[in-house]
């Protein structure tokens, strides 16, 4: 049993049952893309109040790209420097966002988002995309939630 399960336990603890479904989903998958995929569905099951969860990976040096999500449409490029994601990379960070409407640059790809977390994601030390979560409540994510899904974006990084 994967993300259906019910989680009960502290958010700590809860987040430590998503980093050990995490691994076995894709411990022994090679597929990036299918690796990407389930990861962005685990979450899309296990993070409440949220309407988008996924990936844009690095193209060249300059620009994200699309990757597997869950949600509405989104947009398609995001240069780097630009936007929460692209601030992402540029400062090697996480970026969490209480209020994306007071963030300069914001990108809104869908005007129901209020708040974001935005994670790099690496390989061998050096970042391939970003792991990037909308809410449409205000000042979702908080420093746990940074903090943890840092963890999971780690455990994944070594796997695409």
């Amino acid at each position: 049993m994967f993300a259906n399960e019910s989680y009960s336990g502290s958010k700590e603890e809860n987040y430590g049952m998503l980093l050990k479904q995490l691994t076995a989903l894709i411990e022994d998958e090679p597929s990036r893309i299918a690796n990407l995929a389930n990861a962005s569905a685990l979450l899309g099951v296990f993070l409440e109040r949220i309407n988008w969860v996924g990936f844009y990976m690095l193209e060249g040096e300059d620009t994200l790209v699309l990757g597997p999500f869950q949600g509405k449409p989104a947009c398609t490029r995001i240069a780097v420097g630009k936007g929460v994601c692209g601030t992402a990379v540029s400062r090697g960070e996480a970026v969490l966002v209480d209020d994306v409407h007071q963030f300069p640059g914001h990108i809104a790809c869908d005007s129901a988002s209020n708040s974001e977390l935005v994670i790099p994601l690496r390989r061998d030390g050096r970042i391939i995309g970003v792991l990037d979560i909308d809410s449409p409540e205000f000042a979702r994510f908080d420093e746990t939630d940074a903090r943890c899904l840092t963890e999971f974006a780690d455990v994944l990084g070594k796997y695409v």
